[in-house]
């Protein structure tokens, strides 16, 4: 199945991209550069493509970012520390990133003759972000579909929208990816804050994987404290 995936860079997208790789045709990553904060995590995604040997897209949708404002990921917004399953982290919420996203990705699968889109949701993304959900990526591919019909036949592959996030890291060590070559850490610091929401849920998988984690946090040791609040709430 030829491929393209959808990377920015993070231990999920990352790892899909060695899976599809090992498992199928990967024919390039997909990357968008929207205004982040965490702008970084692009270059990890370079890494990426160079490391497996397919092109790599960089698409600009600053402007597009621009005008989804209102999200701590693109705004003079703080970032929020904790846990994903808190309420304070709906700040993080960029509209209809990932459905912008994939429809980019659809059309440069099918002006290429790629055959399927893979994107690295999961179970864990599903709280905060609607556009993560099941039943978003099967209507979406059903309405990508109808908008293909006659012209090109391309699916979605999400293999991870049933998974957790340690279950992605259980995957990325079995295809050999290089945890520490990838970023997750919304702050977009010299190295991971260890308190967003991303490099907590970072740091769990980890531990609920039974994988070591390569990665150096500012502050290691805080998720213990973000989980057993969760789970206290």
């Amino acid at each position: 199945m030829k491929t393209i995936v959808i990377c920015s860079g993070g231990l999920d997208s990352v790892s899909l991209a060695h899976m599809v790789a090992e498992e199928h045709q990967l024919t390039r990553l997909v990357s968008f550069d929207y205004g982040q904060r965490h702008k970084k995590e692009l270059d990890y995604a370079a890494a990426a493509a160079k490391r497996l040997g397919v092109p790599h897209d960089i698409i600009d949708m600053r402007g597009i970012g621009a005008a989804l404002s209102g999200s701590a990921l693109t705004d003079d917004i703080d970032v929020p520390d904790g846990h994903y399953e808190e309420e304070t982290m709906k700040v993080t919420v960029v509209p209809n990133r990932n459905a912008i996203m994939l429809t980019i990705a659809y059309g440069i699968a099918a002006a290429n003759g790629d055959e399927a889109v893979a994107t690295a949701v999961h179970g864990g993304d599903h709280f905060i972000y609607p556009d993560c959900r099941p039943a978003f990526t099967e209507a979406f591919d059903a309405m990508q579909r109808a908008a293909l019909d006659g012209y090109a036949n391309v699916r979605l592959y999400t293999p991870f929208v049933h998974r957790t996030k340690g279950d992605i890291v259980t995957a990325g060590a079995r295809h050999n990816t290089p945890f520490a070559e990838t970023w997750s850490c919304y702050k977009g610091g010299e190295k991971h804050c260890g308190r967003c929401g991303t490099c907590v849920e970072r740091r769990e998988a980890f531990h609920l994987a039974g994988v070591e984690d390569p990665t150096d946090y500012a502050d290691p040791d805080f998720w213990k404290a973000a989980i057993a609040g969760k789970d206290g709430a």
